[in-house]
């Protein structure tokens, strides 16, 4: 059985605006999401409470979206802290396949035993 499916690689990087950043964050900084990996370049950091707002968003920017889904044309997300002026730009930049097999213990549903 074909159990394989497809992700995209993200970019997540430091946008500015109009407004001062007050958080840690640069423009220009970035990590990656290479599968279910956060990659950060070397020496790399950003806020974890920046990164509070931006998880739940990651996974559903990875698939395959409906032409019409807001999902797929809202890129840009807020920093949380509402002083801070920081966006964040989440970009595909690239595809990847993986097996349902090698990414969990549980079968799918016309392989039960």
């Amino acid at each position: 059985m074909d159990d394989r499916f497809e992700l995209y690689d993200l970019k997540v990087e430091v946008l500015g605006s109009d407004k001062p950043m007050v958080c840690s964050h640069k423009e220009g900084d970035a990590f990656y999401v290479i599968g279910e990996n956060l990659v950060f370049p070397e020496g790399g950091s950003f806020s974890m409470y920046a990164l509070s707002a931006l998880l739940p968003m990651l996974p559903a920017k990875q698939r395959e979206l409906h032409k019409n889904d807001w999902m797929l044309s809202d890129s840009v997300i807020a920093c949380p802290d509402p002083n801070c002026g920081a966006r964040f730009r989440i970009s595909r930049i690239g595809r990847q396949e993986f097996s349902h097999s090698e990414c969990t213990a549980v079968p799918l549903p016309d392989e039960k035993k």
